[in-house]
């Protein structure tokens, strides 16, 4: 998901300060001691260690455990130079603008080029401000203005989902569905909590493990100008909050250093948890204080004052639910189609969720589950990898699901909260404007179902390129044109790496897509065509992860530019924001377990496309500003069609197996020392 073009109007809106744009000085985490971090949950409880309520500057982290071991060796994100980046800003610009618009903007490069010019002024201060940094030139700026302070919602602009594969034993038993999720999240956090969860790896090489401080325990805090994120300590904070017809209740997890059973978390009466929600909750709901999340975060920093200030009631009810866990949503609604579901898990009725945590579960009445995750501090990749790990161990009876203790356990504890006729008014006005929001909006799966990665390998292509290709060639199709695509490229190979903007649209890619429509073109050509436009978009995302994609660091530059210094031209140049106006941004997050993923379009006349390249089967999810999502969801169908043709007609020959190593005679050794 990328909101770099909520980035670009943002710095419309404000003065950039060449030294300390968007970075609010933070205080420094009171360190967690040793024999406390690596505490497990059999142990006596621990002495609290202080709440932490963040900025959106980087934090330090632990580097004890294996999870960080290795984060002292990763390499800084490093400043591409000048010319790397304008060379191939320009190769990216070229395939979207007719000749006239280049040539202008060839000469604004020409000009941010020049000897002792702009360029070299702004690529300088950045140089001066990466050296100030010890974690990255870019995350603080990143954080602050693609996330923290971005204004509007986090639900629709925000936030993403993922559904998750039926369990065909627990359909329409949503209590226990919920109480086996649990227990694997819980898991998955002791593995966190204690460092013994390895880095994610690329290649064999470890990855940035920084954005694992984000995934439990974690809330967004809507603030004036720009949010916080609060960060409550794993080892005294242990409860979940499980919501139900709107209704909060809190489940200790962990009773005398004991984590509860699967059983004790759902029905081992008189013991039960999510039974007792269910039954707790009744079935009339309440004023859904949780819909307050989904209003844009000036409205909700200030409405959160008046909650906090009409009760210390409401004080200690949202003081439970921002230090939870995780949280639980009960829905009374049975989602069955993909489509269904997918806006189920996205928005549901914007009632019975709090947007602002890190991790929402979400359990609907026929079994089904999926996830909502807030994306502030952390991409999808730690989300998905804890999500995949539940429903794997799950699915292989890896997961220990521990044995009731026959104790008696306390039951969920309703949260409380005293409304005013005010905030009553503030709730309803929340609840009209997520609809009307909501409803400007259409959503659509595409499941493919005739081939998936292990054909797209047998075919000589990378899974994600051919995927890329699918959507430029379902675009095309429905509107005649190409347009600016963005693709995800994480860069967490080094140091507080989140992510670059992979430019999936080339002069090749473009080639093809009309040839792929043209009728006089044999198969063979267009196979030829598809496999250079397959190339050059592998070649890019390969820049990209390396840190050399040109989106941030022309956004870096740009920060740079001091207040009232007037803009260079290449940032006034109409390329630069038709280039960067993603009316496609895309993103890829595959797993064999999981049936939906998806977020919101991040320009008006856009699509938000999810996809998923499985072993034999292809998802993409496209959501709009009601465009034309059936007519997509029809032309990526038939355009997974025409590819399979092309790229079978031009499949490489298989490689030559590598002669065997001849035995060097010895005037042949020495020759070859």
């Amino acid at each position: 998901m990328n909101l770099l073009s909520v980035v670009y109007k943002r710095l419309q809106k404000v003065k950039i300060l060449s030294k300390s744009v968007g970075c609010v000085e933070e205080e420094e985490d009171e360190p967690i001691p040793a024999e406390v971090l690596h505490a497990s949950y059999n142990q006596p409880p621990q002495p609290p260690v202080s709440e932490t309520e963040s900025t959106a500057v980087a934090t330090k982290i632990p580097t004890n455990g294996k999870l960080y071991a290795k984060q002292k060796d990763l390499p800084k994100l490093p400043v591409p130079t000048l010319q790397e980046t304008c060379s191939l800003y320009l190769k990216t610009v070229r395939p979207l603008v007719g000749d006239k618009e280049y040539e202008a903007t060839v000469k604004a490069v020409e000009e941010f080029l020049q000897p002792g010019g702009r360029g070299e002024e702004l690529q300088k201060r950045l140089l001066e401000h990466d050296a100030s940094k010890t974690t990255s030139w870019l995350i603080d700026w990143w954080n602050s203005y693609a996330y923290m302070g971005y204004r509007d919602p986090v639900v629709v602009f925000v936030n993403y989902f993922f559904c998750f594969v039926d369990d065909k034993r627990l359909m329409n038993k949503p209590a226990a569905r919920a109480a086996e999720i649990i227990t694997g999240a819980m898991e998955f956090r002791r593995l966190v909590v204690t460092e013994e969860l390895e880095p994610d790896m690329a290649r064999k090489a470890p990855l940035c493990a920084h954005q694992y401080k984000y995934l439990f325990n974690s809330t967004r805090i809507p603030k004036a100008i720009e949010d916080g994120t609060r960060n409550s300590n794993p080892h005294t904070n242990n409860h979940i909050v499980v919501i139900r017809n709107n209704k909060f209740f809190t489940i200790e997890l962990v009773i005398d250093g004991r984590q509860l059973s699967t059983s004790e978390i759902e029905a081992s009466l008189p013991f039960s948890q999510i039974e007792a929600v269910y039954k707790l909750a009744g079935n009339d709901k309440e004023t859904p204080v949780g819909s307050l999340t989904t209003q844009d975060r000036d409205t909700w920093t200030r409405v959160r004052k008046d909650l906090l200030a009409a009760s210390p009631k409401n004080r200690s009810s949202l003081d439970r639910i921002e230090t939870a866990a995780f949280v639980v949503c009960l829905d009374d609604t049975k989602p069955v189609t993909y489509d269904q579901r997918a806006k189920s898990c996205w928005v549901g009725d914007g009632r019975n969720r709090f947007f602002d945590k890190s991790v929402q579960f979400i359990i609907f009445d026929n079994g089904v589950a999926g996830f909502n995750g807030e994306h502030s501090m952390m991409d999808a990749t730690p989300t998905s990898r804890m999500c995949e790990f539940i429903m794997e161990s799950l699915d292989k009876g890896k997961l220990n699901h521990g044995t009731p203790s026959g104790s008696k356990i306390s039951p969920p504890k309703k949260l409380e909260f005293e409304l005013s006729n005010s905030l009553k008014r503030e709730i309803t006005i929340a609840q009209q404007k997520f609809d009307a929001l909501v409803a400007k909006h259409d959503m659509k799966v595409v499941v493919f179902e005739g081939y998936g990665k292990n054909l797209i390998k047998k075919l000589g292509c990378s899974p994600d390129a051919y995927a890329q290709m699918a959507i430029q060639l379902a675009y095309y199709k429905t509107y005649g044109t190409c347009v600016a695509t963005y693709e995800s490229a994480q860069t967490k190979k080094y140091a507080y790496g989140r992510t670059e903007t992979g430019r999936s649209v080339s002069m090749e890619s473009v080639a093809w897509v009309k040839a792929m429509q043209d009728n006089d073109m044999s198969i063979e050509e267009k196979g030829i065509l598809g496999r250079k436009a397959v190339a050059s978009q592998s070649a890019y995302m390969a820049l990209a992860a390396d840190g050399k994609g040109v989106d941030r660091h022309l956004l870096g530059l740009r920060l740079s530019i001091k207040s009232k210094e007037e803009k260079p031209a290449i940032f006034k140049d109409p390329s630069y924001a038709l280039s960067s106006h993603w009316t496609l941004s895309t993103s890829q997050i595959t797993s064999e377990y999981f049936v939906g993923y998806g977020w919101g379009q991040v320009v008006p006349d856009g699509y938000g496309v999810a996809y998923m390249v499985k072993n034999d089967s292809l998802q993409f999810n496209l959501c709009s500003l009601r465009l034309q999502n059936e007519i997509m969801h029809y032309n990526f169908m038939e355009a997974l069609r025409e590819m399979k043709v092309v790229f079978e007609a031009t499949i490489p020959p298989p490689r030559p197996a590598p002669a065997p190593a001849a035995t060097a005679t010895p005037s042949a050794a020495a020759a070859s020392t």
